[in-house]
Order: structure tokens, then C-alpha cells, then sequence
């Protein structure tokens, strides 16, 4: 409408004679539709406290309407709302984290009473519960296999990739994906209980706890407006003459900031999608440059998530075959990464699997099952130390990395270690983050184990770990460190989502998760730390380029409003001179968008 308008004023008395006051009023018109939403959204960031770069062009609008300069105004308004269609242009692909999260889960569950079938809400289900989950279907509660044989995909809560097998006794997540197969489950908690509303209710506190980060051009245009309005009263104090100070806040209207900055961002967003990497955020390109500390989740993140069998130490007595044979065949209802690496090892044996009943997973007993009339249990050395059936003394010596001991009938029967190998990438990417970046601490906050959490710091250099976390603890450790100093959080599964989004600057690596892609600022989409490292390059070049852009425009501002504060420049020529100085901030700024010669150390 403001492009129009200003157009029809022209234009009009070219094409038929109308008189001037049908023309401004056409001007009017752009003042009070364009120019009056714009004047609310400062005024509330005013209140707010924030002097940021649209403040002086609020300033520049009402000064227009008063003194009657409505084309100045309308040009104001124009610039205004460029700058506003520019920034929606670069988010709107951006989506709700807990809309993606809810969309998933059932609005109904089928509960089983004697052989009758019924659907009842989900916030009905009580714990003792029987439900069926049909194939396909999402779990709609924590709980207990009772019947049926079956897969499930719970990488909404591990982030890994591959199924895993369910038997009577067998532990289902709410929100894990049912396979083929029927399954009947005893409810082990309400809905509102369950580990996936647990997950959306942490995701919805970190949502609403987030900080909100002043962009770029606020922060520049917090210090350059009070200096332009201080200009502008000087030069009317001194002459009496208002027109004098709308000459000066119109020059010194900050379209650099506004409109120049956002077309950088909006470069560099083309340049990073041309690379697989989806910016959800455009704050993140901004904040990027200031984190100084980087956060990772482990597996998947920092490693390929693929743990292989690399040793089997049997105890005398017993055959390893017949061992690897019945500890892959127990594993197969186990939600473990380290799992998939037995079966694989039995797989590649050509191993059967041999029928388990009575599986279950108690605390501090490991997995556990009867296999061929005899006991299997699957635990780490912790739990082996508490049970006393060795001394530590005999026990395999620790070293770091990923291992399990196996029980047959209560006996001692093997060590297994396993390596979830780094990514080739990873120590490089490590070793230069601080010298290249600035990035002063380097962190793994993980679900996995200590003994694999060392593991993998020591092969990548990195000296801080925390090991063994919830996703709330997750949580609670990222805004801890980013009430310290702007963080830069990477990960890969649905459990990093809520410190996703607590982080100064969230990073999805790979595509295993919506929920985590929704969460994340940025996402990677082929999982690869080089394309966080080009991410990085084109963050820091955007922002460099925005500086020139905004420092360029304000020095040439800073020179128009001298001489407007002397009367040398009417308002409206003010307006033009500013639009000339607009083009040659966008002109720079459109090489945002160019790929640079060098686009990554690593």
C-alpha cells in the first residue's frame, strides 16, 4: 500500500488533474494504515526499555504528520515496512516446538476389559490399565508388555535410529512408534506422567524461559539514536525552526539497520541452505559469534552412533559362541545402543536367536532373562560390584570406553568392550573451536554411561563431561552455563530438544528427530561437525558484512545530519539522500548471499 500510494502521488497529476489535497491525503492514508502498527510496536518496546533501530524512525513518522511533511512520512513508512517484510520473509519457515511435539501423540487410547475393546481419552487411563496398541500405532502411556511379540522405534527418546524388539516384560516409552505386531500393554502411569509429556512439559519451560537476545541493529541503533535526536533538538533549539530536526531524524533514519542487515541475513541464509544447513532462527547467525561455550550431546553428535563388538573375554567353563549366542538373542528387547553391536556380531556369526521369557530390567540388576531354561543377565560393572559375585580385585581391569558383563545362572561368564568410534572429524573440530572461534569451554553433557563419556572426551580433547543425564538435567545444566555465558548447544535426539532450546544457540545434527529439527535455531541436515564449522565461517563473514553495512550507513547518516541541522537539507530531499544511502548498504549487503573462497578450517 505505501509503495502504491506514494507512486499514485506522482503519478496521478500526469495522468489526470486532481487537486494537491487528494494527494496527501492518499499520503494520510500511509500514515495511519502503515505508519499506526508500526508506532504501536515501538512504543511497547519502549516501554520495554528498548531504544532500538526503529525507535528514530517512530520519531521521524510522528514528527512528519505533525509539521505536514506527509511525503517524508510515507517514505518513512515505506522504508519501515520493507525492513518488517524482510524479517518474515527470513522466519516463516520457522514452526512450533510443541505443536511438532503434541501432533504426534493420540487423542485416544483402546483399553481392554475381559475380551471387550473400548476407546477412552487418554487423560482417563488409570496405572493397572490394559491397552492394545494396534500396529503403527503411538504408545499413549508408559508400561509393561503383558502379551504379543513386537518392535517398537523409540528414537523420539534415544535418538537412535534402528527398532527395538518387546516380549512379555519389556518396558514401552509413551510416544514410541508400534511396529507391525499387536502389542498388549499394563499401564505403569497416567498420561500426564508419562516420559514423553514429561519431555513436552520441560520443552514448554524452556520455551517460555528462554532469554530474548537484542539483534544486531537494536544494539547498534540503542546508541545511534539518542545522538540523532540529540543533533536534531540542536539544530531547532537554535534556529526555532522544527523542520530543521525532521530534516535531521529523516536523514538519520537507520535503513541500514533495518533494511540492509536483514538482506545480509537473509544472504547468508540462501548460502547456508546451499550447504544443507537450515537456519530456523536468523538470531542465531547474529549470536553465533558471541557464544564461548560449546555443548554436546554424545552419541550421534561427536560419534557415529554405531558401538562395535571389539573383545569377548569368557570365563573358563563357558564357550563364547554359545555365550554371544544367548546374550544377542536377550538383547534384542533392549533399548541400549550397545545392543544393535551384539546382534550385529551375532549376525555376522550366523547366529539364531533362541525364545526368552520373563525379561525384565530391575535397578541395579541389569537386563535379565531366561533363555533355554537358564538365566542371562546383561549388566555394567557397577552393578556387577554390587551383586558381590567377584571380588574387584578379579574383576577385567576398567578401562575407558563402552563394556558389559554377562551372568549365566548367576556365574560369572564374559567381558564385553565396545568402541563407539568419534566422528574422523571431531578432534579437529575440537582442537580449533577455541583458537578459531573463541570458544572458550568445551563440554558433553550425556545420557550414556561415565566409562563411554570419558571414553570419548579423551579421544576428542575434551576435559569437562557429565555423564548419565536425564533430558532434565540436560536442561538444568545448559541454562546453568548459558547464565554464565551465551552457549552453543549441538545434538541429535529428541532428548536434547528442551536444552536445544535453552541454549544461546541450538544446533540439530542430522535429521533423526522432527521434534529436535523444530527445537533447534539451526539444523544440520547431513550430521557432519564440518557443516557446523561452515556455519560458523558464514556466520562470522554476515556479521562482518552487517557492520560494514550499518557502520558505513550511519558515518554517511551522521554527515547528512549536520548539514540538515544547519538548514541546508529540506526533509523530503533528506528522504531521498537516505534512500541513496540505502542503496548502497543493500549493494553490500547482497554479498552475503556469495560463497567466500574459504568456507571451513576443518
Amino acid at each position: 500500500m505505501s509503495t502504491a500510494s506514494i507512486l499514485a502521488y506522482f503519478s496521478l497529476p500526469w495522468i489526470f488533474p486532481v487537486s494537491h489535497g487528494l494527494r496527501e491525503r492518499l499520503l494520510i492514508a500511509v500514515l495511519v494504515v502503515g505508519g499506526l502498527p508500526m508506532l504501536y510496536e515501538i512504543l511497547k518496546d519502549l516501554l520495554h526499555g528498548d531504544l532500538g533501530a526503529d525507535a528514530l524512525a517512530g520519531v521521524a513518522i510522528v514528527t512528519a504528520f505533525i509539521l505536514k511533511e506527509y511525503l517524508a512520512g510515507a517514505i518513512i513508512v515505506l522504508m519501515l515496512s520493507g525492513g518488517a517484510l524482510l524479517e518474515n520473509y527470513a522466519v516463516h519457515s520457522a514452526s512450533s516446538v510443541l505443536n511438532a511435539l503434541l501432533k504426534r501423540m493420540p487423542k485416544v487410547a483402546h483399553r481392554k476389559k475381559g475380551t471387550d475393546i473400548g476407546d477412552v481419552l487418554l487423560e482417563e487411563i488409570q496405572i493397572g490399565d490394559i491397552l492394545v496398541i494396534f500396529p503403527h500405532e503411538i504408545a499413549p502411556v508408559d508400561g509393561i508388555v503383558t502379551e504379543g511379540h513386537g518392535s517398537m522405534d523409540e528414537s523420539f527418546l534415544t535418538g537412535e535410529p534402528f527398532l527395538m524388539s518387546k516380549a512379555p516384560g519389556s518396558e514401552i516409552y509413551s510416544g514410541a512408534i508400534n511396529g507391525d505386531a499387536a502389542l498388549t500393554l499394563r499401564a505403569g502411569k497416567r498420561s500426564g506422567d508419562s516420559r514423553y509429556a514429561k519431555i513436552t512439559e520441560i520443552m514448554r519451560a524452556a520455551e517460555e524461559k528462554k532469554p530474548h537476545l537484542r539483534r544486531l541493529a537494536d544494539q547498534l541503533g540503542s546508541f545511534y539514536t539518542p545522538v540523532a535526536l540529540a543533533i536534531g533538538g540542536l539544530g531547532w533549539a537554535l534556529s526555532g525552526d522544527p523542520n530543521r530536526f525532521l530534516a535531521v531524524v529523516i536523514v538519520a533514519t537507520p535503513c541500514p539497520l533495518i533494511i540492509a542487515i536483514p538482506i545480509t541475513i537473509i544472504g547468508a541464509i540462501s548460502l547456508a541452505a546451499r550447504r544443507g544447513i537450515i537456519v530456523k532462527n536468523p538470531v542465531a547467525l547474529e549470536q553465533i559469534q558471541l557464544c564461548k561455550t560449546a555443548i554436546y550431546d554424545k552419541t550421534g553428535t561427536l560419534t557415529y552412533g554405531l558401538a562395535a563388538l571389539i573383545a569377548q573375554e569368557v570365563s573358563v567353563g563357558f564357550s563364547a559362541p554359545d555365550v554371544l549366542e544367548r546374550v544377542a538373542s536377550l538383547e534384542r528387547y533392549s533399548k541400549h545402543p550397545l545392543a544393535q553391536a551384539i546382534q550385529q556380531a551375532a549376525q555376522a556369526e550366523h547366529m539364531t536367536s533362541i525364545e526368552v521369557s520373563e525379561i525384565s530390567e530391575k535397578p541395579g540388576q541389569g537386563l535379565q532373562g531366561i533363555l533355554g531354561g537358564k538365566r542371562v543377565q546383561i549388566l555394567g560393572r557397577k552393578q556387577l560390584i554390587a551383586l558381590h559375585i567377584l571380588q574387584e580385585s578379579d574383576m577385567p581391569p576398567s578401562v575407558n570406553g563402552l563394556e558389559c558383563f554377562v551372568l549365566i545362572d548367576g556365574r560369572y561368564a564374559a567381558h564385553y568392550r565396545f568402541r563407539d568410534a568419534p566422528r574422523s572429524v571431531s578432534p579437529l573440530f575440537i582442537k580449533h573451536l577455541g583458537p578459531r572461534h573463541a570458544f572458550k569451554r568445551q563440554i558433553i553433557v550425556s545420557g550414556d554411561r561415565e566409562s563411554e563419556v570419558c571414553y570419548l572426551a579423551e579421544a576428542v580433547g575434551i576435559q569437562e563431561i557429565h555423564a548419565g543425564k536425564s533430558p532434565e538435567e540436560k536442561l538444568a545444566i545448559v541454562r546453568a552455563e548459558t547464565a554464565r555465558a551465551k552457549t552453543l548447544y549441538i545434538g541429535d535426539g529428541i532428548n536434547d530438544a528442551p536444552a536445544l532450546l535453552a541454549a544461546t544457540v541450538g544446533m540439530a545434527i542430522g535429521q533423526n528427530s522432527d521434534v529436535t529439527s523444530e527445537a533447534a535455531s539451526v539444523v544440520v541436515m547431513e550430521g557432519s561437525l564440518q557443516r557446523v564449522d561452515e556455519f560458523l565461517h558464514i556466520s562470522e563473514r554476515m556479521r562482518a558484512i552487517s557492520l560494514q553495512c550499518a557502520i558505513g550507513g550511519m558515518v554517511l547518516s551522521a554527515s547528512g545530519m549536520i548539514v540538515a541541522a544547519f538548514g541546508y537539507l529540506p526533509p523530503v530531499t533528506g528522504a531521498i539522500i537516505q534512500e541513496i544511502i540505502d542503496l548502497l548498504a543493500i549493494g553490500n549487503a547482497l554479498r552475503a548471499a556469495l560463497p567466500p573462497r574459504i568456507l571451513a578450517d576443518v
